[in-house]
């Protein structure tokens, strides 16, 4: 569990830092790899687009991992990010 201050790493920097590098391969490499513009894998580097189902496939296909993996990360970064500052009390039934 992740304090409630800190928004999970964005799974572009997981993909960088955990696959990418380590395996001393391109952004060029992996995008031509997947067969999908190098754009898209640059903005999922950069923390500046998601990973879409689709590309969780395609990176679970290129590096061993699951869809799972990669939308979990996604997921986890989106909700912490998106947390509302204000709370909201729970509906009741009326009447």
């Amino acid at each position: 569990m992740h304090p409630k201050n800190r928004i999970p790493t964005h799974p572009g920097v997981i993909l960088r830092e955990e696959f990418l590098e380590p395996l001393g391969v391109t952004q060029v490499d992996l995008a031509a790899h997947l067969g999908v513009p190098l754009q898209r894998i640059n903005e999922i580097v950069r923390g500046r687009r998601g990973v879409s189902a689709e590309t969780a496939w395609l990176l679970a296909g290129a590096l061993g991992t699951t869809p799972e993996f990669w939308t979990n990360l996604q997921a986890q970064h989106d909700l912490a990010a998106s947390r509302p500052e204000r709370s909201i009390k729970r509906l009741r039934r009326t009447g």
